[in-house]
């Protein structure tokens, strides 16, 4: 009896432990299952070396022609990222892209987002952020249902990726008037210190 009473006892402290514990994160939508029904273009060159802060890229979507008529009917907003190529990704987990689009880090840097207009191209012009990272990049666009959730996808992808000059810290010009402002102090120490000395010597 007192085995059987045990038993029972350790069964509803599982039951309640399990009861307690958070429910397993639902899994976001996959990359993978997602139709590739956007066509994407991006102005870069591959390679071609833009400037944060300064050089535009001109984004452009569409349905893609391999498409059916009237197969973008639910889609109603567009959203465009800027993804870090896989060169840009080596040995930085916090640039890693997933499967699972709630866990991906890759395509992090938001463009734009705006209305979709079916069966018309869209397009976007964008100044490259002041802070955007240094590295190489490529585009991609999702079509968005009226919840919000990813329904079909476009991109560059790697093979068109660019590269962006990040801002690396301290501009031309604040070098040159920092320049200005020591020599100043060094010329402004030598007057005082000749001015004293005068004054200890008369």
């Amino acid at each position: 009896m007192a085995r059987q009473g045990a038993v029972s006892l350790l069964l509803l402290a599982v039951l309640l432990l399990g009861a307690c514990l958070p429910a397993p994160a639902a899994a976001g939508v996959l990359l993978s299952t997602l139709p590739k029904a956007l066509a994407v273009t991006a102005s870069p060159k591959p390679g071609q070396v833009l400037h944060a802060g300064v050089d535009k890229v001109t984004v452009t979507w569409s349905l893609n022609t391999t498409e059916p008529a009237g197969a973008d009917a639910a889609y109603k907003n567009v959203k465009v990222n800027l993804c870090y190529a896989p060169v840009s990704q080596k040995d930085r987990g916090w640039r890693k892209s997933n499967d699972d689009l709630s866990k991906d880090k890759a395509c992090q840097l938001k463009i734009t987002q705006q209305s979709y207009a079916a069966g018309a191209p869209g397009s976007f012009e964008y100044t490259v952020a002041r802070d955007i990272p240094s590295g190489s990049y490529y585009v991609r666009a999702y079509a968005l249902d009226a919840s919000g959730t990813q329904v079909a996808y476009g991109q560059t992808g790697a093979a068109a990726a660019f590269d962006v000059a990040g801002i690396t810290g301290i501009h031309a010009s604040i070098k040159v008037a920092a320049g200005v402002f020591s020599a100043f102090s060094v010329v402004a120490l030598a007057f005082f210190f000749v001015v004293e000395n005068r004054k200890k010597n008369k």
